[in-house]
């Protein structure tokens, strides 16, 4: 895994989101780092994101699915625009399937690509892997936001 600020670290280190708010003590706090055309993190589980002994929650699933995603359709707009900053990017359509139960033992990996995009949305594909296979995939559509919207700045 790179090392390293991740990239809500460098570019939104006073945001407070549940999933990827690097300034939310008590959320999930996501590290999501470029590699290639892919956004990768890896993440650890606490007995607190369980559903029952030894296996995630569905909705913690769906959250670090939801937020990896999202920035990796941030990431992808600003560097498809050329900008030195992120958009700030919202989840308009968001789609998760869980095909098994994901352990909590060990790291839990994510990644997510870019499928299509136009100059203010994209649309992600993801995978979430533990114990050393798929347990949940996604795919959404994440849209830059504009001043008057309430998400707008929150970066």
């Amino acid at each position: 895994m790179p090392s390293g600020p991740s990239l809500q670290e460098h570019y939104a280190p006073r945001n407070a989101c549940f999933g990827c708010g690097p300034a939310n003590a008590k959320g999930l706090r996501i590290r999501s780092f470029a590699e290639g055309d892919e956004l990768v993190c890896e993440w650890h589980a606490e007995p607190h994101h369980e559903a029952f002994p030894g296996m995630l929650n569905g909705g913690i699933v769906g959250t670090l699915l939801d937020c990896h995603g999202n920035w990796t359709a941030a990431y992808h707009l600003m560097k498809k625009a050329g900008a030195d900053t992120p958009p700030c990017t919202v989840t308009a359509e968001y789609a998760i399937t869980l095909r098994r139960p994901t352990p909590t033992a060990g790291p839990i990996h994510l990644r997510a690509h870019v499928v299509e995009s136009t100059a203010d949305r994209a649309v992600v594909e993801g995978t979430l892997e533990a114990g050393g296979k798929i347990c949940a995939t996604c795919r959404g559509t994440f849209v830059a936001v504009k001043e008057g919207h309430p998400a707008y700045h929150r970066w």
